[in-house]
C-alpha cells in the first residue's frame, strides 16, 4: 500500500478534528485499521486576533510500519533532549525577553562560549592573512540604494529617521567594506585584501520565524570580504575551503558543498562568470557537489551528531558590487582594473553556531569551549583553603574553575551536582591532597583518573584546551 493510501484515514479524521476545533462540535477518533500514527495538538497564537479563536494546530505523521514510528519517536525524543533552548536555560547560557524580540541576552557562561568562538576565528585570521576592521552600524539609505540592497531588501531592514534623513541598521557588512576599498587609490601590490568584521547585524525577521538562536534579529557573523585580481581567485577559493575544513575538523563536523550558479540577470562580464563557474566546478570535483540555480556561491552543509544537516559557511563571488561602487585598482601595466569580491563566512552567525554546537554536543561542551571546566570539591574543613588555592591557580591559567564549599551537602551529592552542571573535570581534595600538592581527578562521565600532581594536571589540561581537543582523557 502506498504512502497516500496509508494517509487516507488520517486525512479524513484530521479534517473532522479541524472542524471540531473551530466549531461547537466534538468528535472521537475511530480509525479502522489505521497505519501507525503520531499526532501532536497545540494551540495557535494568532496575530491581532479578534475575540477568542479557539484554533488548534494538529500535526500528524503516518508510517507504513510500527517499527518505523517507534524509531521516529526515538529520534524526536533525542532532538528534544538536545534542544539548545533547553540547554541554554538549564546551563544559564542565554535568554530572550519581549522588550527586544529576536535579540539574545548572553549570560556570563554563554558569553564565554560566544567570545571563545570569536577568539578561535580571530586566531585563524592572524594565521591566514585577514585583517579585522570595525565599521558603523547605522547608514544613510543612500548607501543601500547604491549597493542595490534597498530595492530588494528594505522590508527586512530596521530604519530610523533623524536630521530629515532616513537611516538603516546594517543587515550585512559588504557595502561598508566597498566604501573602505574606494577610500583611496589601490595598487595591485596590495591585493588580495582580506577584511574581517564582527560588527552587529540586524535583520527584521518576521516574529513567527524567530526560534531560539537559530533565527534572530540581532546577530554577529564571522564575516569577511576578499578583494583580489581575477588571477588570484583560484588561490583565494582554495584557501577559503581550507579555512572551512580546518575549523569544522575541530568541531568534528563532516560537510559537503552545494555549488550554485550565476543569478539571472547579472552584472559583470560573461567571460568572468564563465571562468568563475568552471573554477568552482574544478575545485569541487573531488567533493560531493549538488548544482542548483541561484547565486554564484559555494554553500557548505555540515552534519551534526544525530545526522541533521545545517548550512553555515558560504563562499560567494561578487562581480556586481565592484561595478556598483566602481571599485578599481591600478595594475602592473599602469591601467585601472576591476577587482573581484569574495564574500566569506565560516561559522555563519555566532548565535546559530552556538545553537548547533549545543545540540551537537548535547550540552557536553569540549574543554576548550566549555563555560564550566573545573570544579574543586574540598573534603573536610582543613582542605578548603587548599581548594581555593587550586581555584586561583587554574583561573590564573585562564580556566573557568569553581569550588563547592557547601557544608550541608555530601561528597556524592556535590560530585553529582558538578556532573549535571557539565563540569568537564571534578577535583576532590582532602588532607592527603593538601599534603602532597595533588588533586583526585574524575571526568564528568564518572571516570576516575586518580590522584595526580596539581602542576601536571594543569599542564595537561592547558595542552588539551590550547589544542582544542574534544578528548577527556589526559
Amino acid at each position: 500500500m502506498g504512502p497516500t493510501l496509508y494517509m487516507l484515514p488520517f486525512i479524513f479524521w484530521f479534517s473532522i478534528f479541524l472542524f471540531s476545533a473551530t466549531h461547537s462540535f466534538s468528535v472521537t477518533f475511530c480509525l479502522v485499521c489505521p497505519p501507525p500514527l503520531s499526532v501532536q495538538v497545540s494551540p495557535v497564537t494568532l496575530t491581532n486576533p479578534v475575540g477568542t479563536s479557539g484554533v488548534m494546530r494538529v500535526m500528524g505523521v503516518a508510517f507504513p510500519r510500527e517499527k518505523e514510528r517507534e524509531e521516529w519517536e526515538r529520534e524526536q525524543e533525542e532532538t528534544r533532549k538536545r534542544d539548545h533552548r533547553r540547554i541554554g536555560k538549564d546551563q544559564e547560557l542565554f535568554f530572550f525577553n519581549d522588550v527586544s524580540p529576536g535579540s539574545c541576552f548572553f549570560l556570563p557562561k554563554g558569553a564565554h562560549i560566544y567570545n571563545t568562538l570569536a577568539d578561535f576565528i580571530r586566531t585563524e585570521y592572524r594565521r591566514r592573512g585577514f585583517h579585522e576592521v570595525v565599521t558603523p552600524t547605522l547608514y544613510s539609505t543612500a548607501l543601500w540604494e547604491r549597493s542595490g540592497h534597498w530595492e530588494h531588501y528594505s522590508e527586512n531592514m530596521f530604519t530610523v529617521t533623524g536630521d530629515t534623513h532616513t537611516y538603516a541598521l546594517k543587515p550585512m557588512n559588504c557595502p561598508a567594506h566597498c566604501l573602505m576599498f574606494e577610500q583611496r587609490v589601490r595598487s595591485w601590490r596590495e591585493l588580495p585584501l582580506r577584511w574581517a568584521d564582527f560588527g552587529a547585524l540586524h535583520r527584521n525577521e518576521l516574529s513567527g520565524a524567530l526560534g531560539g538562536l537559530t533565527r534572530v534579529r540581532r546577530f554577529c557573523q564571522d564575516d569577511a570580504h576578499i578583494f583580489c585580481t581575477p588571477e588570484q581567485l583560484e588561490e583565494e577559493i582554495i584557501a577559503c575551503l581550507d579555512f572551512v575544513r580546518s575549523v569544522y575538523r575541530v568541531f568534528g563536523f563532516s560537510f559537503h558543498c552545494l555549488l550554485s550558479t550565476r543569478p539571472t540577470p547579472c552584472l559583470g562580464e560573461p567571460a568572468l562568470w564563465d571562468h568563475a563557474e568552471q573554477l568552482h566546478k574544478t575545485l569541487l570535483s573531488e567533493r560531493c557537489v549538488t548544482l542548483q540555480p541561484a547565486l554564484n556561491r559555494i554553500d557548505i552543509q555540515i552534519k551534526d551528531a544525530i545526522g541533521r544537516q545545517h548550512q553555515c559557511a558560504t563562499i560567494q563571488l561578487d562581480f556586481q558590487l565592484p561595478i556598483r561602487f566602481d571599485l578599481q585598482y591600478v595594475g602592473g601595466d599602469g591601467e585601472t582594473h576591476r577587482p573581484v569580491m569574495v564574500h566569506r563566512a565560516v561559522l555563519g552567525s555566532l548565535e546559530r553556531m552556538i545553537a548547533i554546537l549545543a545540540e551537537n554536543f548535547s550540552g557536553k561542551w569540549p574543554l576548550w569551549l566549555s563555560p564550566a571546566q573545573v570544579m574543586i570539591i574540598p573534603v573536610g574543613g582543613g582542605s578548603e583553603s587548599y581548594a581555593q588555592q587550586v581555584v586561583r591557580q587554574f583561573r590564573e591559567a585562564g580556566f573557568m574553575a569553581d569550588a563547592d564549599d557547601d557544608h550541608g551537602a555530601t561528597l556524592n551529592k556535590k560530585i553529582r551536582s558538578a556532573q549535571l552542571a557539565q563540569y568537564n573535570y571534578i577535583f576532590v581534595v582532602g588532607e592527603k591532597e593538601c599534603v602532597s600538592g595533588t588533586v583526585s581527578v574524575r571526568t564528568r562521565g564518572g571516570k576516575q583518573l586518580g590522584r595526580r600532581p596539581t602542576e601536571k594536571v594543569l599542564a595537561s589540561l592547558t595542552h588539551l584546551r590550547d589544542a582544542r581537543s574534544n578528548q577527556d582523557d589526559f
